[in-house]
C-alpha cells in the first residue's frame, strides 16, 4: 500500500527567499520585479528481465529572478537560496537588465488582472510510493506485456512518481503558490514475424494515485498493440480519408495551439494571423481551453504572471475566437492577456496553454470507418512538418487500412500529406475523448489526404 507523505513540500516554505530577492532587487535600482521559486522531487523505477534496470531518484530547489529598469529586463537564476547568493543574484540581474536592449511591451501583469482567491483544483495527492512499491508495478507491467501471445521482449518498464511546489511573487503584490502531483506507469512491447520487429506502447500518467491504471492494463495494451502491426505493408499512392486514432489525434490540436500564439500571432509568422472571427472548422467544432478542471494535466489557480484565468472557447461552433496572450503579447497586439503566461525560472514569460480538447462528436470510431468505406487508420507518426506560415502538413505514418469499412492488415513506409486548414475545415471528431493528458482529442477523421504509398 501507497505510504502518506506526512511533510508535503510546501509553497510556504518558498515564501522567506523570494521575499529576500525582491528587497534585494529594489535595493540595487529595480523599478520592478518578479520572482519564482520551486521545490521538487521525483522517483523513477525501470524493470528489464525481472530485475531493476534503472532507479532516479532526484530532488531539487530553484529560485529564478526577473527584474525591470524602464523598458529593459533581465532574468537570472539559481539552485542557491543562501542570503548572500540571492544578493549576489539581485545585483547580477539589475546590472544585467540596464546593459539590455529596450523591449516596450515587457513588464509585470496589470493589478486588475490578478488573481484573487483560489481554486479547489485537486492538483495535489499526498500519497508516494516507495522504491520498492515502484519496482514491484514495474515489474508487474513487464509481465502483463510478456504475458500477450507473440511478445518476445519489454523494454522500458517504467513506474514513477513526482511532486513539485511552487511560489510567485511580484511587486505589482501578487503572491500566491500551488503544489501539484504525478503518478505513471509506461512500458514498450515488442513482437517478431518472419524476422521483421515491430514495437508499440502504452503510457498512463495521473495526478492522484487513485486514478492510475493498474500495471497488467498498461502492460497488456502495449503488447497487443505490438501484435496487431506484425505484418505491415505499405498502400497504394492516392487519395482518400484518413482517421487519426485518438492516441495521436492531439498532434492536429497541438498544431492549432501553436498558430493562435500571441507571439506568432504578433510576428505575422502563423496562417492563421488573419482569421480571426472566421470559420476556421465546420460549424459542430468546439475546441476548449480550461484550466480549472480538476485533477486535470494542465490545471492552474494562476498563470505565470499571476493572471486570473477561466475556462475559454478557442474555437465555437467552428469560428475562431482568440488568441492566446500573456500580458507582453497582449500589449504589443493591443488586447488583453488572455491568462495563458508561461513563466519559466530563467527566462520572461512566455505562452502555454492549459487543459486544451476538442469536444467529442456523436459517433464512434468504428462508426467512422464505415462511413469512410476505405481509407487509411493512423496510429502512429514519424517527425511530422508544418509550415507555419502557409499550413502546408506532411508526416509519415504507421497505421491500419480501412477496407469496407473495417480495420484489416497493418500498414507502414507511407507518408500523409495535406494543407492543415482543408484538413480543419473537414474535420469531424469521434466520441472517444478521454482527459490522459493536458492537450487530448478524441479520434479525428480527415475527409481526403493525399497517400505516398507503393
Amino acid at each position: 500500500m501507497p505510504s502518506s507523505n506526512s511533510d508535503p513540500i510546501s509553497p510556504q516554505a518558498l515564501r522567506p527567499a523570494l521575499e529576500t530577492l525582491l528587497a534585494q532587487a529594489k535595493k540595487f535600482g529595480a523599478d520592478q520585479a518578479d520572482a519564482v521559486a520551486t521545490h521538487g522531487r521525483s522517483l523513477h523505477v525501470t524493470v528489464r528481465g525481472g530485475e531493476m534496470e534503472e532507479v532516479d531518484n532526484s530532488e531539487g530547489r530553484d529560485i529564478g529572478l526577473r527584474v525591470l529598469i524602464g523598458q529593459r529586463q533581465a532574468c537570472v537564476s539559481s539552485s542557491d537560496t543562501s542570503p548572500q547568493s540571492l544578493e549576489k543574484l539581485a545585483e547580477r540581474a539589475v546590472a544585467m537588465a540596464k546593459l539590455a536592449p529596450e523591449d516596450p511591451y515587457c513588464g509585470l501583469a496589470d493589478p486588475d488582472r490578478l488573481a484573487k482567491g483560489d481554486h479547489p483544483l485537486e492538483l495535489f495527492d499526498a500519497a508516494e510510493l516507495s522504491p520498492a512499491e515502484l519496482l514491484e508495478r514495474a515489474k508487474r507491467i513487464e509481465a502483463a506485456a510478456l504475458g500477450v501471445k507473440g511478445v518476445t521482449q519489454a523494454e522500458g518498464m517504467t513506474a514513477d512518481f513526482s511532486s513539485s511546489a511552487v511560489q510567485f511573487m511580484a511587486t505589482n503584490g501578487f503572491d500566491g503558490g500551488w503544489r501539484s502531483s504525478h503518478h505513471g506507469l509506461s512500458g514498450m512491447a515488442m513482437a517478431v514475424q518472419d524476422q521483421e520487429m515491430e514495437r508499440d506502447y502504452d503510457y498512463h500518467g495521473t495526478r492522484w494515485l487513485d486514478d492510475l491504471k493498474t500495471p497488467e492494463a498498461v502492460g497488456q495494451k502495449a503488447g497487443e498493440r505490438a501484435i496487431a502491426r506484425l505484418g505491415a505493408r505499405q498502400i497504394n499512392s492516392g487519395s482518400m480519408p484518413v482517421l487519426f486514432d485518438q492516441r495521436i489525434a492531439s498532434s492536429l490540436l497541438s498544431a492549432f495551439i501553436g498558430a493562435i500564439s500571441g507571439n506568432a500571432i504578433a510576428r505575422g509568422t502563423s496562417f492563421l494571423k488573419d482569421k480571426m472571427g472566421e470559420q476556421i472548422f465546420a460549424d459542430p467544432i468546439n475546441i476548449i481551453d480550461d484550466p480549472l478542471i480538476v485533477r486535470g494535466h494542465g490545471s492552474r489557480p494562476w498563470d505565470g504572471e499571476g493572471v486570473s484565468v477561466s475556462k475559454r472557447y478557442l474555437i465555437e461552433n467552428g469560428e475562431l475566437k482568440t488568441w492566446l496572450l500573456n500580458t507582453s503579447a497582449a500589449r504589443q497586439l493591443g488586447l488583453q492577456s488572455t491568462g495563458h503566461g508561461a513563466r519559466g525560472i530563467s527566462s520572461p514569460p512566455g505562452i502555454a496553454p492549459s487543459n486544451t480538447y476538442i469536444e467529442a462528436g456523436a459517433k464512434s470510431p468504428e462508426d467512422l470507418m464505415r462511413d469512410m468505406g476505405s481509407g487509411l487508420l493512423v496510429a502512429e507518426m514519424f517527425g511530422p512538418s508544418l509550415n507555419p506560415n502557409t499550413g502546408d502538413y506532411s508526416v509519415g505514418v504507421a497505421g491500419f487500412a480501412i477496407e469496407n469499412g473495417e480495420r484489416t492488415h497493418p500498414v507502414s513506409e507511407i507518408t500523409i500529406a495535406a494543407n492543415i486548414m482543408d484538413m480543419y475545415k473537414t474535420l469531424v471528431p469521434a466520441n472517444d475523448l478521454v482527459f490522459e493528458g493536458a492537450t487530448v482529442s478524441p479520434s479525428l477523421l480527415i475527409e481526403s489526404m493525399t497517400i505516398a504509398g507503393q
